[in-house]
């Protein structure tokens, strides 16, 4: 434990970093983070200085550092405030969705901190918090709720359709959606004074795996339909009407949906996604996305795609509450978003421990378990105060621990420069309205990349269990149904055809149709339960065992039993050469 440090002596080390030109740059290698990785580059041996939690940083490094976080993180921040406020969600006004981008950045700044921080709860073995690089943006995981339950709305009357059955903008929609989400934190919030053992045991890779997988692989479909030129009322190719082309009639550059230029668009996004990641310095490759989206819009901009009233009409500065959406309970979310809640918890746990790896601490013990526990807690509580906040539900981001990896730098200094940022973005609203200005099929490119990396997450998760027999079941049924909802998505809708007046009845019906219509909470529901009631067979135990002794992997067993059976045959043979020797 560092020892508490009084305020005379803080005061002398702030006035010293910022005074003095080893607390402003010290003798760091700056060059590191940018030198390209080109062919015919030399390579540099020399690996860049390790900053631990709380190591003396300079002030340009944690600056620098604290933007490159600040990168890697926005486009994960402002993908979903995007989709959600577009025509395949609540279909709000510009003015909302440049709000909604604006407050993301925001909220996501403050509610950091409280992640970096650590706050010990008085007279309690609690914290709020891990005290590290744990950052916190918006969740993925509520996308494909959020837009099964807007179309639900639409269909049932709650939003309003025009007249030729075009979507009106819905903010009640929204509201329904963080109202929901403020009180199903709670659940989040409770189970963080579990022990973190039960948790795993009730919630292993066994069940987040698959979840998280067939999260990315349902919202991968929303970044395609994107890509080729949007998701909203002009992906069904009207012949007539204000979204025969895409994204309007009238728009900028604007052509039917699928078009080549669409498609060329957002390819250009991906093969600069690519590129950076072959040739790019360590800065350019944690921010590859950013750099990728960056160079499409360079493009979409030099051909006429873009529109700039909404950058002209935004105000110049925003902040939180400067829009607000009528809070509510909308009952059919609420089973999904728990299921979304336990998902955020345990891919806290795991993004927590990955962070104290990377951070060269302990990943177990008292203090480890600590951390967790703050972690979790703070994660339940950005949850609940993001609604209030008007923002959809947070998650502790991973990608970070790549750039603490990459850039060796765990220092709690860069984490709060990152913030700032984070604010600064926010706040400058200008920013955030070129962010919603973005032509739909350059975001497509990058979110597409986006949400194959949380599928891949998944796939991660699940190549961490041992695929006996018991496991491979729950496996097998869990995302049958998984799979099946996601790849048809109605399946479930034509099951109750109930029309009466009684909206309590109504809305229990929409709320079973909605979660069977959502693959990923099928699968979570039904993971859940199958571990929870079938045993694990002795045989499969025994084979868990010599694995976990490194004795023997499952592949050596394999080769051993072959060996076994190839000596018997061969023995086979040399009798049955023996006796025809005999009979000659």
């Amino acid at each position: 434990m560092t020892p508490k440090r009084s305020f005379s002596d803080k005061a002398r080390r702030v006035v010293k970093a910022f005074t003095t030109k080893d607390g402003l740059i010290g003798d760091y290698d700056y060059a590191f983070l940018f030198k390209p990785n080109l062919p015919f580059m030399q390579k540099s041996r020399r690996a860049a200085p390790f900053f631990g939690l709380n190591d003396h940083m300079p002030v340009l490094l944690a600056l620098l550092l604290g933007f490159q976080h600040a990168l890697s993180m926005l486009a994960g921040i402002i993908t979903p405030p995007l989709i959600l406020a577009g025509q395949g969600g609540a279909n709000l006004a510009p003015g909302d969705a440049q709000y909604l981008v604006s407050t993301s950045l925001i909220v996501c700044g403050l509610l950091s901190m409280v992640q970096i921080t650590r706050f010990h709860i008085y007279k309690t073995p609690y914290y709020i918090g891990t005290g590290l690089i744990s950052v916190v943006g918006t969740s993925f995981t509520v996308i494909p709720i959020a837009t099964g339950a807007f179309a639900q709305m639409y269909a049932t009357g709650f939003c309003q359709l025009d007249a030729d059955g075009n979507k009106l903008p819905c903010p009640k929609a929204y509201g329904a959606l963080i109202g929901t989400g403020t009180v199903c934190a709670l659940l989040e919030i409770l189970l963080s004074f579990t022990k973190p053992s039960l948790l795993k045991r009730i919630f292993p890779p066994l069940v987040t795996g698959p979840t998280v997988a067939l999260i990315g692989i349902k919202l991968i479909e929303s970044g395609f339909k994107n890509w080729a030129g949007g998701s909203g009322s002009c992906y069904d190719r009207p012949e007539t009407g204000p979204f025969s082309l895409c994204p309007a009639v009238g728009a900028p550059h604007a052509l039917p949906w699928g078009s080549a230029e669409f498609i060329g668009l957002g390819f250009s996004v991906f093969l600069t996604i690519i590129l950076c990641e072959r040739f790019g310095s360590p800065i350019m490759k944690s921010c590859a996305v950013v750099v990728g989206l960056l160079v499409g819009c360079i493009i979409a901009g030099a051909t006429g795609y873009f529109s700039s009233s909404g950058i002209n009409s935004a105000p110049a500065v925003n902040f939180i509450w400067v829009k607000t959406f009528p809070l509510s309970i909308y009952g059919p979310i609420v089973l999904p978003l728990l299921a979304v809640y336990i998902v955020l918890m345990m891919e806290a746990i795991g993004d927590i421990t990955a962070t104290c790896d990377v951070s060269r601490l302990e990943v177990s013990g008292k203090l480890f378990d600590s951390r967790i526990q703050g972690g979790v807690l703070a994660d339940g509580l950005n949850g609940l105060l993001s609604g209030l906040l008007t923002i959809t539900p947070l998650s502790t981001f991973a990608q970070n621990n790549g750039v603490i990896a990459l850039t060796r730098c765990a220092n709690r200094k860069a984490g709060y420069a990152c913030c700032f940022f984070l604010l600064v973005m926010g706040i400058f609203s200008k920013f955030a309205a070129a962010l919603v200005a973005i032509p739909a099929a350059v975001l497509g490119g990058m979110t597409t990349f986006l949400f194959s990396a949380v599928a891949i997450s998944g796939i991660r998760i699940i190549s961490t269990v041992h695929f006996t027999r018991r496991n491979r079941f729950i496996l097998t049924a869990a995302m049958a149904l998984g799979f099946g909802a996601t790849l048809v998505p109605n399946w479930f809708a034509y099951v109750f055809t109930y029309t009466g007046a009684n909206n309590a009845k109504r809305g229990f019906f929409n709320a079973i149709t909605l979660v069977c219509e959502t693959g990923f909470a099928l699968t979570a529901f039904l993971a859940i339960f199958l571990n929870l009631v079938l045993q694990e067979e002795v045989e499969d135990e025994v084979d868990v065992e010599v694995v976990m002794e490194g004795k023997s992997t499952v592949n050596q067993m394999d080769e051993e039993k072959d060996r076994e059976e190839w000596a018997r045959i061969e023995r086979g043979r040399a009798r049955v050469g023996d006796v025809e020797e005999e009979k000659i």
